[in-house]
């Protein structure tokens, strides 16, 4: 199929109005009539039958004559037989400057590194691991409580109770007489008999520097933290064992991150991670990963990933939201732009640019995306070139024609000539607001070959691969068509710069 310069006029017209409705695709593959580019060699300038005259944006409609398009402001277009030149690669011609006017782009596919960075969401929480419960070692009574309450932060060595224990107070009164009896050995078996009963040894040279038994010890919290729950209160008869406090400790706390089932693979313990906090603009916090927990959430298909960051100052709070960075060892790898990749859904397709102005495409396997670069697996060798802006027009037009993309592995791809008979695709530019089960929200720019106006709504997903690597707030360029079951993405691919 060929798009000649001379027709650039009313070509140069449509893409004025679609930029000015926001960007929607419009493709407008057509042949001249005219003695000029009849005598460039190009096929389909008239030396063939026509087969029928289409509107460029409606181009399922056919007529049987020439005249002016009944949906748009521009003459109809000729279909001719002769589809291409003889001996020609099946593919897509595109004049110099209809390339101007289009604005396409292209890039080649060359060797370079690719740092496995994978962005995902998290949670802080506390550290399970870094908990003191403090407990009642005997029979007693609370004849003290501190000022403390649940979410109080304190300081290790802070007093939580008071507590009499008079079981404590007798075996150290039996203590006391023993040591006066001036025997080493008997001394030192009641002084192991109190460490037993779970005194410390600060409280049992104290008892031996005053010569009195203290009835009366003060509890203490072990570790800096957080007091989780306090049961102690003033005047309650306690038994051996009971528990008075749970301090969690907040050196460290740990941040739970939801990494899509999906991209399981990319993650593994000892893994480095850096999260960002909107309270601390510009400030990174730099952890790794400690565990992958083995159940995953039904409800969003992700498994939690535990991050262990330092929290120096207390200043992580349990309950903050993070945006977490998941890095790996960089690797060489054939990279593309991101933006040049169009996802179906069933397979995943670049347009080759060859250097007689043919384009056509091809079929390629994928691997990571970081950079706006993507990784090609299969498909592609380096210096090869693909369309990296307005790939979804040239593709629109080869599926019109029929052109079958190259499939992986090589070879021509193959060339049926005859209209390929398949519901007309709509594109435009838009937003991912939602991704569920079977349907994608987007809030899109306007559509003006169906006179629809700039909205958010709701489109039917065939197949969930389509939308595989993309996430909520991704900009993308999509394309639909209108089955009776309503509006339903086919593809979509990344946009640049967004």
């Amino acid at each position: 199929m060929t798009l000649k310069s001379d027709t650039v006029r009313w070509g140069a017209s449509i893409l004025v109005v679609a930029l000015a409705a926001g960007g929607a695709g419009y493709w407008a593959g057509h042949r001249s009539p005219q003695p000029q580019a009849a005598a460039s060699g190009e096929a389909g300038t008239g030396s063939g039958k026509v087969l029928y005259w289409y509107d460029p944006m409606f181009p399922n409609q056919k007529f049987d004559k020439p005249g002016k398009s009944p949906f748009m402001d521009m003459q109809l277009v000729p279909r001719y037989a002769d589809g291409e030149s003889a001996g020609a690669a099946p593919g897509v011609t595109v004049d110099p400057s209809a390339r101007q006017s289009l604005g396409l782009r292209v890039a080649e596919a060359r060797m370079g590194s690719l740092a496995s960075t994978l962005e995902v969401t998290g949670t802080v929480d506390f550290n399970q691991r870094d908990i003191a419960i403090i407990q009642a070692r005997s029979g007693g009574f609370v004849s003290r409580v501190y000022a403390r309450a649940p979410g109080d932060v304190v300081r290790a060595g802070a007093p939580i109770v008071d507590l009499l224990l008079p079981e404590w107070g007798g075996a150290q009164t039996e203590f006391l007489s023993v040591k006066r009896l001036g025997k080493p050995d008997l001394t030192a078996a009641a002084r192991q008999r109190l460490r037993l009963m779970g005194m410390s040894d600060g409280l049992i040279a104290s008892v031996e520097r005053s010569g009195r038994p203290g009835g009366t010890v003060t509890i203490t919290t072990p570790i800096s933290g957080v007091i989780q729950t306090l049961d102690a209160r003033a005047g309650v008869t306690l038994g051996m064992g009971r528990t008075l406090a749970q301090v969690n400790g907040l050196g460290t706390v740990w941040l739970n991150a939801a990494v899509p089932e999906a991209r399981a693979g990319e993650v593994r313990i000892g893994q480095s991670a850096s999260a960002t906090l909107t309270g601390f603009p510009g400030e990174s916090f730099a952890g790794r990963v400690i565990a992958i927990l083995p159940t995953t959430q039904a409800d969003s298909r992700t498994l939690t990933v535990r991050i262990e960051l330092p929290n120096r100052g207390g200043r992580l709070r349990p309950g903050m939201f993070a945006s977490v960075a998941l890095g790996g060892n960089a690797r060489s790898a054939l990279l593309v732009p991101s933006e040049a990749v169009i996802r179906t859904g069933k397979r995943t397709l670049v347009m080759l640019a060859a250097g007689d102005g043919r384009y056509h495409p091809a079929e390629v396997r994928i691997g990571r995306d970081a950079g706006g670069q993507t990784e090609v697996l299969a498909g592609l060798a380096p210096g090869q070139k693909v369309v990296a802006s307005g790939q979804f027009l040239i593709d629109s037009e080869a599926s019109l024609s029929g052109i079958e993309a190259r499939p992986i592995g090589g070879g021509a791809p193959a060339n049926a000539t005859k209209p390929a008979s398949r519901p007309a695709l709509y594109e435009t530019v838009g937003r991912i607001e939602r991704i569920a089960p079977g349907s994608v929200t987007l809030s899109h720019e306007p559509v003006p070959a169906l006179g629809w106006p700039a909205m958010t709504m709701t489109f039917a997903l065939p197949d969930p691969g389509i939308v595989r690597g993309f996430k909520t707030g991704d900009h993308v360029r999509f394309g639909f068509d209108q089955p009776p079951a309503g509006p339903t993405v086919r593809r979509m691919t990344k946009v640049a710069g967004q």
